[in-house]
């Protein structure tokens, strides 16, 4: 699931490969099928496990296991013509995937490599390479730093651009379990997995706070994670349940918030955060797509103008 960088579209492929368009509002506006890296596979041989939109909203890469990056032109007006401008074939199955910068498509692949594929140029080159399949991506809040998770438990982080702050690249950490719940938030990293552990990692990857989950018996692996666009927010999903992670300034660490638990929805398999905070969607293993409202409180100024609160420093506004 993605949504685009103006808060107008929201994307969902299914486990048919056929991607879903909504408005903001949850409206389906539009779809589109995907298409194998070789027609003589049929149209069943691969899987998506990675979607994004461009930064300017009018395009959208999919990463599929069939070793191809597709990337569709989708226009800016609803039943535009759909076409494929560029597609980076690999030597193994992509595995998750990101747009976080113009022209730059960061990918992971089942060998262990994270690459970029340049749009512009229609090259795709490594950016660096591990032995160990890459579980998960994530990005920070501004968008120029990536961070990896890998099946032998390993975090790597890397830089386009440091904006300043002085800190390393390469391998971070090792968490105790392959991170598929991997969030960057403004102030620490936060990874979780299949050991029912969610742990918070400063700048430089030393552990600074652990929730254990462990002797819950109805708590499931945490199989996704996903982070407020202010930063402040981390959300961790897994079986029935949605956990809530707020960054204290005051103490200097994550506060746990009630977790929001929901009989049947079975496991939550993706995690998508509306830009402007103030909409968090989850999909489910049994194909299902649910839309919460990320509020702290709503105001109404000069009697004219409701203004939500989506974060402790962040306020949306109508458009």
């Amino acid at each position: 699931m993605a949504w685009s960088h103006n808060n107008a579209k929201f994307a969902v492929c299914t486990v048919d490969r056929v991607v879903l368009l909504y408005d903001e509002h949850g409206e389906r506006r539009d779809k589109f099928s995907t298409k194998p890296a070789d027609a003589k596979y049929g149209k069943k041989s691969y899987m998506v496990k990675g979607m994004a939109f461009s930064p300017d909203s009018t395009k959208i890469a999919v990463g599929q296991t069939d070793n191809i990056i597709y990337v569709y032109k989708i226009g800016e007006d609803w039943g535009d013509k759909k076409v494929i401008c560029n597609k980076f074939l690999q030597t193994s199955a992509v595995t998750c995937l990101l747009w976080p910068l113009e022209n730059t498509i960061v990918f992971g692949l089942a060998e262990g490599k994270v690459r970029l594929a340049n749009t512009k140029t229609n090259k795709s080159s490594t950016i660096y390479g591990t032995e160990s399949y890459v579980v998960s991506l994530t990005s920070n809040v501004s968008g120029k730093g990536i961070l990896s998770g890998h099946a032998d438990g390993t975090i790597v982080r890397y830089f386009f651009d440091d904006e300043g702050s002085g800190e390393s690249q390469g391998k971070l950490a090792t968490h105790s379990c392959p991170p598929y719940a991997l969030a960057w938030a403004s102030s620490s990293i936060v990874a979780g997995g299949c050991d029912k552990k969610l742990v918070a990692y400063d700048r430089e990857g030393q552990v600074i706070q652990t929730f254990d989950y462990s002797r819950d018996p109805s708590e499931r692996e945490l199989s996704v994670a996903a982070t407020s666009p202010s930063g402040q927010s981390v959300v961790v999903g897994s079986h029935d349940r949605l956990r809530v992670l707020n960054w204290s300034v005051r103490r200097g660490l994550w506060e746990e918030s009630r977790p929001k638990d929901i009989p049947n929805l079975y496991s939550i398999t993706a995690l998508a955060w509306k830009r402007d905070g103030s909409r968090l969607c989850a999909g489910t293993l049994c194909g299902g797509v649910e839309q919460f409202d990320c509020c702290l409180r709503r105001s109404v100024y000069k009697n004219k103008f409701e203004m939500t609160y989506v974060g402790p420093s962040q306020v949306r506004y109508p458009s």
